[in-house]
């Protein structure tokens, strides 16, 4: 028997759609991606952005 989408997700419906709104909102890196982009943007910016939430920031 071929596999359907249902069968790639286990969990019941219902139980996928409350996880899914425990879990926090996460966003891809860049300016572009931000509700209220910075007016200015430069590397070091985007390279805390794209490592966050890695513990240890760039080291510039």
């Amino acid at each position: 028997m071929p596999m359907t989408s249902k069968d790639t997700h286990p969990q019941p419906r219902r139980e996928r759609d409350l996880r899914a709104k425990r879990l926090p909102k996460i966003r891809d890196a860049g300016p572009e991606n931000m509700t209220n982009p910075p007016r200015r943007w430069d590397k070091v910016d985007e390279m805390m952005d794209e490592s966050f939430p890695a513990s240890d920031p760039p080291s510039h």
